[in-house]
């Protein structure tokens, strides 16, 4: 059955254009003629150690692939396709992969430890390959076993803990797996590359190890290993085990109390004098324990004690003396020729990110610890200290209370606005990204204090627009603190007015610096227009209107010159899509706001036709980036105009399909789906001669494989904003849509809720079908209401089903004590059979009304009282 695949292999590798192509022609026919024959084939080449490396890394390529795919849609194929193999040819496949990890190429037995690994996520689930655990320990146990088998058996052991779940191994397996990796990582393991692959090993495998982590004995075994491998005298195996600590400090941190003292004195050699990578690890470490430290602060405040499972060991506080002057060292470590833009994460950012999660877990106990350090190098000729001192400032700033904050921070805002003139670069950086912290945290005036005031308000902006001239990195910087210092004034009242004589001279500063060429990136140009567009949110707009209005026409024009940018490269077609969508979001924004009063709409009723026209030539181009921006911008247009945006349609409606029939770039998708609903709100039954077009799209899409799942909870409350729109007209759809409804919902049921992700999805998809029943209701209720009647069942079941539910969000709870609501007011007294045995009801309603949210609170009432109504009414 197997081909000799060797010189194909080769050819398809081939500079020749038309070997290449013939090759994989080739090989493309062999799989799609003989899918069993090609897999083995592949898996005997991959084996082979007389083979050329060539052919042997392609082989192992395409097996990788034929197994495994990031696309949800291609996975599931992908696995159907191998499930359907006869087992007698799947196992020739996985013995000849087997075979290979005992290769003596690396790149061969490492490849084949990944596929094993792919094939053992499709298969342990089913429990279809039972002995493969067995096989793999017996590499490690016989003493005939070199070195480079066990290296790759160790791997492919941790591959295989990161594909599969801890449920699909039974502890017998779990227990010889850990017995294997932790003999491999013991010190009397003489061979460097087993010892390092049974510690990454152990890393993959730690989530199965709850059971051992919950006896004593065999915890401690296991930490004293690790603790010695983080003392290896090879970096990358000290590496490996810090990684392993730092996921034992997030899934074991009930358990580590006996251990801190020792992981203290590890991390704190690691940070001190180790190599870079291990240290940045041991710093993962504690900001790990925060992180679990900030998690079970916040059940204990959202909660009573009682709720955590999690005991609160305070690992932080009681660390913190000997914790804080660990960190604060790190942040004297900056590089000189460190790269801003780079991004690159060192040990200086590292410890900077700790000590920002460490003030968030102890608060004020951290302040007296970081102000002496402050104060001892802020003024120092060592550009170092001074950058070091600027960035624990910024680190400390959330976390502790106002109360001990706000002293500090008045005293030194002076300070740093002179340090934005300082002579060093990364000074100026850190002192604008400190700037940005403390007006994000220290300055909300509607909350009754700012550490801005009317009296420092002009110093403060002055710096900011002479510092925006500055290199790039701290530019983009200062555009954060802008941001932070508009945002503040939001909802501010009165104390609005106060940004308003500098609106003209932030937004001129904010286009020149979008348009400057100088930065290596368009990151500076998206910072410019985001904060230019929050000072635009969030300016007081009765005394802006004008500026605004004036913004408006500079934006519009912006964006008309890119449609004559001369493109010649692929770069240059980027930067025009780039530049496009930040000029249609600044739009939308400015459409928002102006359109959010009746005194301001007429400005853009003036030139809407205007807009609409850019809008579409924008289109045109053809750019995914900006058709979302644009199709955002023009959903924010349809909600200003109204009816009238009835006379674009025709044009725009070719544009909307397309944006409805976009799989790949799933997000346009899911934007078109929404603004399909501002339309509808905007043209209510107008919109009625596009709505055969939409709904064979949108139905189409629900029923897509390809779509990616985010898409379809929109798509469903769509079905709710048409049917309002259209009122009876949405009857010939019902047949349709209710069935995917339905569906949907039973889909629901089944979905994994151990899954954060999973449980995030089920809600969104609940709280949309909800919204789909309540906006069909609503659209039936004067004329067609009793259309929804043998529905009216499988809906009470659906809500009774979320009622159920603990996991379900306040969302889902809004939309569902809603659509029950609108239930009993569309049907009126045809609901008295259907509410015979609703005691979920009632106890539903009784939990919204005991709320504290006022809305759900006001919802429930009313839902009682149309409940209450239809049951009163005789018949």
């Amino acid at each position: 059955m197997a081909l000799e695949i060797t010189q194909y292999l080769l050819s398809a590798q081939s500079p020749d254009p038309k070997t290449r192509t013939d090759a994989e022609t080739i090989l493309g026919q062999f799989r799609d003629q003989n899918l069993p024959g090609f897999l083995i084939s592949l898996s005997i080449e991959l084996s082979n150690d007389g083979k050329p490396a060539e052919s042997r890394r392609l082989a192992g390529i395409i097996l990788k692939n034929s197994l495994d795919a990031k696309e949800a849609s291609r996975k599931d194929q992908l696995v159907q396709q191998w499930v359907a193999i006869e087992i007698f040819h799947k196992s020739q496949i996985k013995t000849s992969l087997l075979k290979t990890l005992g290769s003596s190429v690396r790149e061969a037995s490492h490849t084949a430890a990944q596929v094993v690994a792919k094939i053992a996520s499709i298969e342990i689930s089913r429990k279809e390959w039972p002995e493969l655990v067995g096989s793999l320990l017996a590499n490690m146990t016989q003493a005939e076993s070199p070195a480079s088998l066990k290296q790759a058996t160790m791997e492919c052991l941790g591959y295989v803990c990161e594909e599969i779940t801890d449920e699909e191994l039974v502890q017998d397996e779990v227990n010889a797996i850990l017995t294997a990796v932790v003999q491999g990582m013991n010190v009397s393991e003489l061979n460097h590359e087993v010892r390092l692959a049974a510690t990454k090993a152990l890393c993959s495998a730690l989530d199965f190890a709850r059971t051992n982590f919950n006896n004593e004995m065999e915890r401690n075994y296991i930490m004293k290993v690790i603790c010695e491998a983080a003392s290896a005298k090879e970096a990358d195996i000290r590496q490996a085990a810090f990684e392993c600590l730092v996921s034992i400090a997030s899934t074991y941190y009930a358990v580590l109390q006996p251990y801190m003292h020792k992981l203290f004195e590890l991390t704190s050699n690691a940070v001190k004098g180790d190599e870079e990578p291990v240290a940045l690890q041991a710093i993962e470490f504690w900001s790990s324990i925060c992180d679990e430290e900030i998690e079970i602060q916040e059940e204990y405040a959202f909660g009573s004690p009682g709720d955590s499972t999690v005991p609160h060991s305070q690992f932080i506080l009681k660390a913190l003396p000997t914790l804080v002057p660990m960190l604060l060292e790190t942040l004297l470590k900056q590089d000189e020729d460190y790269d801003q833009e780079d991004g690159i994460w060192n040990l200086a950012m590292a410890g900077g990110t700790c000590l920002c999660l460490a003030a968030r877990t102890v608060g004020d106990a951290v302040v007296p610890l970081v102000m002496p350090f402050v104060e001892a190098n802020i003024s120092k000729t060592d550009w170092r200290s001074r950058d070091a001192a600027t960035y624990a400032f910024g680190s400390i700033l959330e976390g502790p209370s106002v109360e001990k904050l706000s002293p500090m921070v008045n005293a030194g805002l002076e300070f740093l606005l002179n340090a934005m003139k300082d002579e060093n670069s990364h000074v100026k950086d850190t002192t604008a990204w400190t700037l940005s912290r403390i007006f994000e945290l220290l300055h909300s005036p509607s909350s009754g204090f700012s550490v801005i005031t009317p009296a420092n308000l002009q110093r403060i902006l002055a710096v900011l627009l002479e510092s925006i001239k500055g290199a790039p990195h701290v530019a983009e910087k200062v555009c954060g603190a802008i941001y932070f210092l508009a945002q503040g004034y939001e909802d501010a009242g009165p104390s609005s007015s106060f940004l308003t004589p500098y609106i003209p001279d932030i937004l001129s500063s904010l286009m020149s610096t979008a348009d400057r060429t100088d930065g290596s990136d368009s990151k500076l140009r998206s910072s410019a227009y985001e904060t230019l567009n929050e000072v635009v949110r969030c300016a007081n707009l009765l005394e802006t209107s004008h500026i605004i209005s004036n913004l408006l026409t500079a934006v519009m024009s912006k964006l008309d010159q890119t449609l004559s940018l001369q493109i010649l490269s692929l770069e240059d077609k980027e930067k025009q899509g780039d530049l496009q969508a930040s000029l249609c979001g600044s739009l939308q924004v400015i459409i928002q706001k102006l359109s959010s009063v009746d005194d301001t709409k007429p400005i853009i009723l003036q030139v809407a036709d205007q807009i609409m026209v850019l809008f579409l030539k924008v289109f045109a181009c053809h750019s995914s980036t900006v058709h979302e921006e644009a199709m955002l911008a023009i959903g924010a247009l349809a909600y200003a105009v109204g009816s009238d945006f009835l006379k674009y349609m025709q044009e725009f409606y070719k544009y909307l399909e397309t944006g409805l029939q976009n799989f790949e770039e799933y997000q346009v998708c899911a934007i078109s789906v929404g603004v399909v609903g501002d339309i509808c709100r905007a043209l209510d039954d107008k919109i009625l001669p596009f709505c055969d077009g939409i709904m064979t799209l949108l139905l189409k899409d629900l029923s897509s494989a390809e779509l990616h799942r985010s898409v379809k909870p929109p798509i469903f409350a769509c079905f709710g904003d048409i049917a309002l729109a259209i009122g009876p007209h949405f009857e010939k759809y019902i047949n349709y849509a209710l069935p995917m409804m339905q569906s949907a919902s039973e889909v629901c049921a089944q979905l994994d809720n151990s899954d954060e992700e999973m449980t995030d999805y089920c809600n969104q998809l609940r709280r949309s079908i909800f919204e789909a029943y309540s906006g069909i209701l609503q659209g039936f209720k004067n004329s067609r209401a009793e259309l929804m009647l043998p529905h009216a069942t499988h809906l009470l079941q659906f809500i009774e089903f979320v009622a159920k539910d603990q996991q379900r969000d306040e969302a889902v709870t809004k939309a569902a004590i809603a659509v029950l609501g609108d239930l009993a007011d569309a049907l009126g007294s045809n609901i008295k059979p259907l509410f015979k045995d609703t005691k979920f009801c009632s106890d539903l309603l009784s939990e919204c009304l005991q709320s504290d949210d006022e809305q759900l609170k006001e919802t429930a009432t009313w839902t009682q009282g149309m409940i209450g109504r239809a049951l009163s009414v005789q018949g």
